[in-house]
């Protein structure tokens, strides 16, 4: 492996080795704290603009393949771990990371100390950063992370979006003779998923729970939308500063109440603005599988997937109209809402689990039943 380096935007340089694409790539450097699911995380499309550092030291370990891909490519930046294991040991292996990651064109670097790296970002707040194996002047990396978008203002749905609609109708599928998946419901409604960066595995979970899916591009207006006649509208995850996605809002605000809406991510930070609040900048994010949620419906904690560098304020939004319905319980930051006479409701983490906990797998049961009861009262 060739001598690798990361630089920060505040000066910082790790010294690494380098696996992956021998191409060079500059990114906000964010954390994740996943303990497996490493292909999922390279696949979603909410990372793109980021070097994704992995908490968990060894990477590479079981591989990849192709039935994991949350999306046709992978969408980091880069990505930084302590150990990249060579050896790939597992009976759905296709291909290890390194050639994974080459084949996508994605930098990476091994033996970095990345307990300090993630302390830094923690303490002091997400860092733009450069990745490079060829350009090995500290100093002059440094000045191309400095260089580099922030993230702040930036519209990156618009670049991961579907550039044409599709119909989507697959469902989620065991992957070990072992695993135990109750049986997907024939398809009793259509839904209109708004992608904005959406991972296929919400998508199979709709499937599954009845949803035959039309899924548009993240700048569909909202007749053309109501065109198709959903029964029901779903707002996805994705990548960037929703306040940049001001169009997206206003197509929103006019559906709202003329079907069922369920948003997720950055759908959720979508609706906020929407309903009229503002969103704000975390000073590191919530991305891992291991993020702790009450449920103030049912005073009940769920453990959730997140990956999110924004989040909806509050104190921006009439609560006389809605329902804070999730906390995060790390932060206090809001984590759902639900609208107190409107059919529409939103979640910032992952109910979809890929990768991470199933305790909010509920919601997708949950956008079923608000369809339902909406037919019903039509």
């Amino acid at each position: 492996m060739n001598t690798a380096l990361l630089a920060l935007e505040d000066g910082t340089v790790f010294e690494g080795k380098a696996f992956g694409a021998p191409i060079d790539k500059t990114g906000e450097v964010v954390f994740n704290t996943s303990l497996t699911g490493y292909q999922e995380i390279f696949t979603d499309p909410s990372y793109a603009g980021q070097i994704v550092v992995l908490t968990n030291p060894q990477i590479g370990n079981y591989g990849t393949n192709d039935a994991d891909n949350e999306a046709a490519r992978p969408f980091i930046e880069g990505l930084i771990v302590r150990e990249y294991s060579p050896v790939a040991s597992n009976w759905r292996n296709d291909s290890d990371a390194h050639e994974f990651l080459s084949r996508h064109g994605i930098p990476a670097l091994t033996g970095i100390d990345t307990r300090t790296l993630v302390r830094k970002l923690r303490m002091g707040g997400v860092l733009r950063g450069a990745i490079s194996s060829t350009l090995l002047d500290p100093q002059a990396l440094i000045e191309r992370a400095r260089r580099s978008p922030s993230m702040a203002g930036l519209d990156l749905a618009n670049r991961v979006t579907t550039p044409t609609s599709y119909s989507w109708s697959e469902s989620v599928q065991p992957v070990s003779i072992s695993e135990i998946i109750p049986p997907a419901v024939p398809h009793r409604f259509h839904v209109v998923a708004y992608d904005f960066g959406i991972k296929r595995n919400i998508l199979r979970r709709l499937a599954h729970v009845g949803c035959q899916l039309t899924v548009v591009p993240a700048s569909t207006s909202a007749e053309d939308v109501l065109a198709l006649k959903p029964d029901g509208i779903f707002l996805s995850n994705g990548p960037g500063d929703p306040e940049a996605l001001q169009f997206q809002a206003a197509q929103v605000r006019k559906l709202m109440g003329r079907v069922p809406i369920f948003g997720i991510c950055l759908g959720h930070q979508i609706l906020g603005l929407a309903l009229g609040g503002r969103t704000f900048k975390l000073k590191f994010g919530h991305r891992g599988g291991n993020h702790p949620v009450l449920n103030r419906l049912t005073n009940k904690v769920e453990i959730t997937a997140q990956n999110h560098g924004f989040a909806v304020d509050p104190d921006s939004l009439n609560q006389n109209e809605i329902n804070l319905t999730h906390i995060n319980l790390n932060d206090n930051t809001l984590e759902g809402l639900r609208h107190r006479q409107l059919p529409l409701f939103c979640v910032q983490y992952h109910p979809e689990a890929a990768p991470g906990p199933h305790d909010s797998q509920y919601l997708f049961d949950d956008f079923v039943q608000l369809m339902d009861g909406w037919k019903a009262s039509k």
